[in-house]
């Protein structure tokens, strides 16, 4: 590579700097919104399957973490169409940036009162800021493996997700999407009958 083309390691460096600034600052406004840091109560799991219940968002990981691979995946895609010759580091800012407002507004009142009244969330009361912090992680994790992995592999990993917790959970990206923007009743029902 040219040196007009080739990332120096101290711009790199400075990229990463101000993704790792921005995952802080997403922690710190939610702190700041009064969200709580961990589950109320009291433990922090690994894995939380139950999707109604209480401890869904609250935890490490949950079954809405593929979504947020599926995230990465899709800002990996957006961050190459739109900053192509920067490097992979400042690419990487763009969707922390864009992961961080949504963990921020996605815990607002405004948003959390959509969620239990359009989709399967009845009992949606926001994040744990661990959760939260989780959640950008792993559109992290998407946004580098989507850098390595071939297109068709990415592709096929979130056609995977989406119909594996289209079939156990009745919810994935595609239908939490839909069902936030435009509810459809049919829909609503489909995923109620769950139980």
């Amino acid at each position: 590579m040219s040196s007009l083309t080739a990332p120096s390691p101290s711009s790199s460096r400075h990229w990463l700097a101000a993704a790792l600034a921005l995952f802080l600052l997403q922690i710190v406004v939610l702190y700041a919104m009064g969200r709580l840091p961990i589950c109320e109560c009291g433990y922090v799991k690994l894995w939380e399957g139950g999707v109604n219940s209480s401890g869904n968002s609250q935890h490490l990981s949950d079954w809405y973490t593929p979504s947020h691979i599926i995230h990465g995946f899709l800002f990996y895609g957006l961050a190459w169409l739109l900053f192509r010759r920067a490097p992979l580091t400042a690419r990487l800012s763009f969707p922390v940036l864009i992961e961080a407002a949504w963990e921020v507004l996605e815990n607002t009142p405004i948003v959390i009162d959509r969620y239990r009244t359009a989709t399967m969330a009845l009992g949606y009361s926001g994040d744990s800021i661990l959760n939260s912090a989780m959640d950008t992680i792993f559109m992290a994790v998407g946004f580098f493996a989507a850098a390595r992995l071939p297109i068709w592999l990415t592709v096929a990993i979130a056609i995977g997700f989406e119909l594996l917790t289209g079939w156990i959970i009745r919810d994935n990206l595609t239908l939490n999407v839909l069902m936030l923007l435009w509810p459809v009743d049919a829909v609503r029902d489909w995923q109620a009958a769950l139980g």
